[in-house]
């Protein structure tokens, strides 16, 4: 190891001071060593090897370490063996025409660690600052001291910043470990690492040696104590985030229930298979486009979403005409029929595609991630909040701004006095109920990306979608997405300390009292009919 540890910091102090030497009478040295056929020789010229920046490098050390770097003759040369048997020269990879008898350069296990260590500072000197930078993180993740001067030599070359500080870092990360330095460079060495504020930096210096001066213990322990209180703070951040996609999810499962709630008092136990229904029409199209249309692949939900509203939607109509229009008033009554309804349609989906899950894939505009300091968001959930708010809002447009929105709103606060106004309940009550099933579809697409698409999905939903309107304000839109949202984020801050199972029950009992305080939820609805 002292003799590679040689070769590197001559090679270093070559390369840092003469960059503009032609670098084929380096590889040429390095080459005669594997001729000498010691371990220590070829160990010492892999050292020279990796640090020459020459294109050729790469390639003679992977044939090393493929067993076809070969040497021989008078005076004895190296060959690369290729196909064939065919003996190349390992500087133009061209056939060599005066081939003389070869045999392999010897490999051992310290040999094949040192193949390793040049493979790595062979990256750290690549033309592309991408693969010298992850070749940096990866030496500081691995703080092997072995790799230092093939570091150094690296970073007195490097111009790009993001490259240097992770060079940087790699660097400090290897002398906080390391014997010998002295308290101020290791105290440097600890400041720098503790100001990544990752669980790597972590790691690293809970690796300092007992034998550290107590100065760099306690920087360390301050590092350490930092990074944890950081981490905590992102560590909340992210269930926050979390908790707002949950928040999404029940917001598009819940919010057609909140005007079928609202408008017509129905409790309608086959929400849920709305959702599972929109589910599979997404499965269908996609199948479809599978099969038939494979380019049109990445659109996919696009197209899924209208179909997936207007046949949902029927569905309801159809639902609401041929029998919950009979049960008005009679709310228990309107659950066991829904309820009956929701196995009719759980069992019709088992019989036509089966009792499995189903894949839905993702297009590739909801696929991959990114990461914000340490907050790491996904792409699809990303896009199903921005969809669960921008069917919100087109919602809230149509209660608002359309007549069948003002008639909804009518209905809803005073029925007979809108009836006595000219407005078809009947036909508002169809409407609605079509309206809240349709937009249960579309919640089915967007929870196709990120749940089993199953005969059971809708019932993973109608219970906390109930909670949710519940909660809200039965009727109310806004009260619908206060509630969805600030239950999505207590279900997940919750979870870390009590649980999934726990945190949902005290979420639960947390809901519950609430609603023995205030019986018409967040945002209760007024009007007429309910001041009386």
């Amino acid at each position: 190891m002292l003799c590679a540890a040689l070769a590197l910091l001559f090679a270093a102090a070559l390369v840092g001071t003469f960059p503009g030497r032609a670098e084929a009478q380096d590889i040429s040295g390095a080459l005669g060593q594997f001729t000498s056929n010691k371990y220590d020789d070829t160990e010492a010229a892999l050292g020279a090897l990796a640090l020459s920046g020459s294109p050729a490098a790469a390639g003679i050390v992977s044939a090393l370490a493929d067993g076809r770097l070969v040497f021989g003759g008078l005076p004895p040369r190296v060959f690369i063996e290729g196909e064939g048997g065919a003996l190349l020269d390992p500087l133009t990879m061209q056939p060599v025409a005066d081939a003389p008898p070869v045999k392999p350069v010897r490999v051992n296990n310290r040999v094949r660690r040192a193949i390793e260590a040049a493979n790595g500072a062979l990256s750290l000197v690549s033309p592309d600052a991408g693969k010298r930078r992850e070749a940096a993180l990866a030496v500081g993740r691995s703080r092997d001291e072995a790799a230092l001067p093939a570091l150094d030599a690296a970073l007195a070359k490097e111009s790009d910043p993001q490259v240097k500080s992770a060079m940087n870092l790699a660097r400090a990360s290897i002398l906080i470990g390391k014997e010998g330095i002295s308290p101020a460079e290791r105290i440097a060495a600890v400041e720098l690492v503790g100001a990544e504020g990752n669980q790597d930096a972590l790691a690293i210096l809970r690796g300092v040696p007992d034998s550290a001066a107590p100065e760099v213990k306690q920087a360390a322990a301050q590092a350490i104590e930092g990074i944890e209180r950081n981490l905590a703070m992102w560590g909340m951040a992210q269930n926050v985030w979390y908790g707002l996609s949950l928040g999404s999810v029940l917001l598009l499962a819940a919010i057609g229930l909140a005007i079928t709630f609202g408008v017509m008092g129905v409790i309608n136990m086959a929400h849920g298979e709305m959702v599972m229904l929109g589910a599979y029409t997404t499965f269908v199209v996609q199948e479809v486009i599978r099969t038939s249309y494979p380019g049109l692949f990445d659109a996919s939900l696009l197209i899924a979403i209208p179909l997936a509203f207007l046949f949902t939607g029927l569905i309801g109509v159809i639902i609401e005409r041929t029998v919950i229009r009979f049960l008005y008033g009679r709310a228990l009554e309107t659950l066991l029929a829904t309820w009956g309804i929701s196995l009719i349609l759980q069992q019709a989906i088992r019989t036509i595609f089966g009792p499995t899950n189903r894949e839905v894939g993702a297009p590739s505009w909801m696929s991959g991630s990114f990461e914000i300091g340490h907050l790491s968001i996904t792409s699809g959930r990303l896009w199903i909040i921005v969809f669960a708010l921008l069917v919100f809002f087109a919602l809230l447009a149509t209660l608002r701004l359309t007549r069948i929105g003002l008639e909804m709103r009518a209905v809803t606060q005073n029925r007979r006095m809108a009836a006595s106004m000219g407005i078809r309940t009947n036909w508002v009550d169809a409407m609605t109920f079509g309206l809240g099933s349709g937009i249960a579809g579309m919640a089915g697409v967007a929870l196709s990306q990120i749940d089993n698409v199953s005969p059971n999905l809708g019932q993973s939903y109608i219970i906390d979608s109930f909670l949710v309107v519940v909660f809200g304000g039965v009727g109310n839109l806004w009260g619908t997405l206060v509630g969805a949202m600030t239950l999505g984020v207590a279900n997940k801050l919750l979870e870390p300390y009590a649980g999934a199972v726990l945190g949902k029950i005290a979420l639960l009992v947390i809901v519950i009292l609430f609603i023995q305080k205030r019986p018409r939820g967040l945002f209760a609805l007024k009007g007429r009919s309910i001041e009386a």
